[in-house]
């Protein structure tokens, strides 16, 4: 796990590659992929809006900041996601991840 050190570092905050299954059994962060992508299974259907909204959710819970620090800047009507986070420090959020690796 080594191998990579952050994911991205932003002026203000972090930004998260994120790939999503939908109709998991459980929420989970799968794994992080080659290109530091973060694979996340959640338990929502494949609906844009609740995938969306189950995926900050799940982010808020794992981090610890509240859902309006996340945006998502890309990826808003797909499974590939660009996931902007305000006010929280790379590293801070790199170990979250981390520690909640299923």
């Amino acid at each position: 796990m080594n191998g990579f050190k952050k994911f991205s570092d932003g002026i203000h905050g972090a930004a998260l590659a994120i790939r999503i299954t939908p109709r998991a059994s459980q929420n989970e962060i799968v794994s992080v992929l080659n290109d530091r992508t973060i694979k996340i299974r959640l338990k929502t259907s494949p609906n844009e809006d609740d995938m969306n909204s189950s995926l900050i959710n799940f982010l808020s819970f794992v981090i610890g900041v509240p859902p309006g620090n996340f945006n998502i800047v890309a990826g808003e009507n797909g499974r590939d996601k660009l996931v902007s986070i305000d006010q929280v420090d790379m590293d801070f959020v790199h170990q979250k991840i981390l520690e909640n690796l299923a």
